[in-house]
């Protein structure tokens, strides 16, 4: 098992910037992949961005590219989103989610953050 534990989110004026952090416990951290994901209020969840098990590979949504760095610490099991030039549209509950393999299904999720993006 992995547990996950999101904080960072709140509340943010358009522009602004916020960095999210995922605390990981249990399992080997360094094993997993980690993605970021996120769900607005009457929409589905959507992927947001995601990194290797070594941090040597970034992948990001379309919506988000340029915006968000996603990082990690496999000293400090921890992942990280940094959040730049926030919009509105990126108000949502954000979730970090582990998986082992790269293209597998994401096993382990956490609880979620709140970011709120004022206009």
């Amino acid at each position: 098992q992995v547990q996950l534990v999101e904080s960072g989110g709140g509340l943010v004026q358009a522009g602004g910037s916020l960095r999210l952090s995922c605390a990981a416990s249990g399992r080997t951290f360094s094993n997993y992949n980690m993605g970021w994901f996120r769900q607005a209020p009457g929409k589905l969840r959507e992927f947001v961005a995601r990194i290797t098990w070594s941090g040597g590979s970034t992948y990001y949504a379309d919506s988000v590219k340029g915006r968000f760095t996603i990082s990690r610490d496999n000293a400090k099991n921890t992942v990280y989103l940094q959040m730049n030039s926030l919009k509105p549209e990126d108000t949502a509950v954000y979730y970090c989610a582990a998986r082992k393999a790269a293209l597998s299904v994401y096993d382990y999720w956490g609880q979620g953050t709140q970011v709120t993006v004022s206009s």
